[in-house]
C-alpha cells in the first residue's frame, strides 16, 4: 500500500515542528528565531501533505476503482449543485427520463412528477395483476436520477426475455411492485428505491389514485385507456379526460410545484405523458398559480394517432385548451434539421419532424409566449432529445429570467 513512507514523511515533519519550537525558545539571535519559524512552517506543510497521502491511500485501497471521480463528485453535488435551482419536470415516458438525465449535472434540486395512467406492456401487466399503480415511467425517471455508477442501474432496467410470467418484465418494476406491496405504500416504495439507486433529486407520482385516459374524437368516439388511445386512430384527438375525475395530486408533488423556480412540461407524448398530469385539478391549478418559469417542451417529431400534422403552435394550443390561466412562459422546440436515413424511418411509422412557421411565431407573439428555437436534438440510431442541449436551453432561460434579461 507504500503507506510506509507517508508516516515516515509524517514523522519528519513532527520532527521539525518540534526542533523549530526548540530553536525559538532557546535562541536569542533574531535571524535564528525566523529561520526556526520557517522551518515549523515547512514541518507543517511536510504533515499535512503526509496525513492527506497517508488517508488518500488508504480509502484507495478499499475503493480502488472510483476514489478520484467519487470524491469529486461529491465535492461538485454539494458545493455546487445542491445551489442550483429548484425544477420540477413534469411529464413522463423516455422523453422525460431523458431530460433528467441532462438536469442532473446541472442541479440536485430536481423533483420529477409522473403519470400514473401508463396501461401497457410490464406496467399495465402488474397494474391488472397485482392492483398498483404503474411503475415504468417512475423507474425510469429513477434510474435517470440515479447516482450510482456501479450495476444497479442496469439491473433495474433489465428485461426479462424469456419464462411465461416473467418475459417482457423490467426488474425495476418488480422490486417497486415487490415494495408496494410489503410497506402497502407505493410512496414509500418510491423512497426506497431512491435510496438504494442514490438519485440526485425526487420522484413522486402525479397522483397515487388509480387513474385511466379517456380521448374523445373528432369522429365522436370516446377511447378508454392510454394504450388503446395509442393504437385507435383514424380521428383527430380533440378533448382528453381522466377519470376518477376528482382524482387527487399528491401532496409532495403540490409542494414541488409551489417552491419551483423552474416548472418544465415534457418533452414527451402530447396526450399520453404530458397532458395525464394537467388533467388533474390539484396539479393544474398549482401550475397556474406558481411563481417559477414555466416552460413547455415541444416534441421533436409528431406521433401517430395523436399529434399528427401538428406544428409547434398546435402543440401548445392543445396544452392551454386543457388547462386554464398563464400556463407557459416559454415554448423550447427543436431546429436541426433530421437527416434523411432518419427521416425515411419515421415515415414508415407515419411520425414526422414538428414544423415551425411565421404562423406559429406570430402565435406566440400574441400570446406573449416566448419562442426559443435551438437545437436540442440527438439523431444517432433515433430521433431523440440532446440531455445536454435541452438542460443547457433551459438553464440559459432560468439564468436570462433571473437577471431580468
Amino acid at each position: 500500500m507504500l503507506i510506509k513512507r507517508w508516516i515516515s514523511l509524517s514523522v519528519i515533519g513532527i520532527v521539525m515542528v518540534a526542533m523549530g519550537f526548540v530553536i525559538v525558545i532557546a535562541e536569542k539571535i533574531p535571524e535564528n528565531k525566523t529561520i526556526a519559524g520557517l522551518i515549523i512552517i515547512l514541518g507543517i506543510m511536510i504533515m499535512v501533505y503526509a496525513v492527506k497521502r497517508i488517508f488518500k491511500t488508504l480509502v484507495t485501497a478499499l475503493v480502488p476503482q472510483s476514489y478520484d471521480s467519487l470524491l469529486v463528485d461529491k465535492v461538485y453535488e454539494k458545493h455546487v449543485l445542491v445551489r442550483g435551482p429548484k425544477i420540477v419536470v413534469i411529464g413522463g415516458g423516455t422523453g422525460l427520463s431523458t431530460l433528467l438525465t441532462g438536469l442532473k449535472t446541472r442541479t440536485s434540486n430536481i423533483t420529477a412528477i409522473v403519470t400514473v395512467a401508463d396501461d401497457g406492456g410490464s406496467s399495465g401487466r402488474l397494474r391488472k395483476e397485482f392492483d398498483v399503480l404503474p411503475p415504468g415511467d417512475i423507474r425510469n425517471c429513477l434510474v435517470a436520477l440515479s447516482d450510482s455508477e456501479d450495476i444497479l442501474g442496469p439491473l433495474f432496467q433489465f428485461r426479462f426475455e424469456e419464462g411465461k410470467e416473467l418475459e417482457g418484465h423490467n426488474f425495476g418494476n418488480l422490486f417497486i411492485t415487490a415494495l408496494s406491496k410489503i410497506t402497502g405504500d407505493f410512496n414509500r416504495a418510491i423512497r426506497e428505491s431512491s435510496k438504494v439507486l442514490n438519485i440526485r433529486g425526487s420522484v413522486f407520482p402525479a397522483t397515487l389514485d388509480k387513474v385511466q385516459l379517456i380521448a374523445e374524437r373528432q369522429d365522436g368516439r370516446r377511447i378508454t385507456g392510454e394504450s388503446r388511445i395509442r393504437e385507435e386512430s383514424g380521428s383527430p384527438i380533440v378533448r382528453m379526460y381522466i377519470t376518477p375525475e376528482d382524482c387527487e395530486a399528491s401532496s409532495e408533488a403540490l409542494e414541488a410545484i409551489k417552491k419551483a423556480d423552474v416548472i418544465v412540461l415534457g418533452p414527451g407524448s402530447l396526450y399520453t405523458s404530458v397532458m395525464p398530469n394537467l388533467l388533474i385539478s390539484g396539479i393544474k391549478d398549482t401550475i397556474t398559480g406558481a411563481r417559477g418559469i414555466k416552460i413547455y417542451v415541444c416534441n421533436i417529431m409528431t406521433e401517430y394517432g395523436e399529434t399528427d400534422d401538428y406544428s409547434v403552435s398546435e402543440h401548445a394550443k392543445a396544452v392551454i385548451k386543457h388547462t386554464a390561466g398563464r400556463f407557459m412562459d416559454y415554448c423550447v422546440c427543436n431546429t436541426r434539421k433530421i437527416p434523411e436515413r432518419l427521416s425515411e424511418k419515421y415515415k414508415i411509422k407515419k411520425q414526422f419532424p414538428v414544423k415551425t412557421t411565421a404562423r406559429d411565431e406570430e402565435w406566440f407573439s400574441d400570446e406573449k409566449i416566448l419562442l426559443i428555437k435551438a437545437d436540442i436534438a440527438s439523431m444517432e440510431e433515433f430521433v431523440r432529445h440532446d440531455p445536454r442541449k435541452l438542460s443547457d436551453v433551459i438553464m440559459n432561460i432560468y439564468n436570462a429570467a433571473k437577471h431580468g434579461g
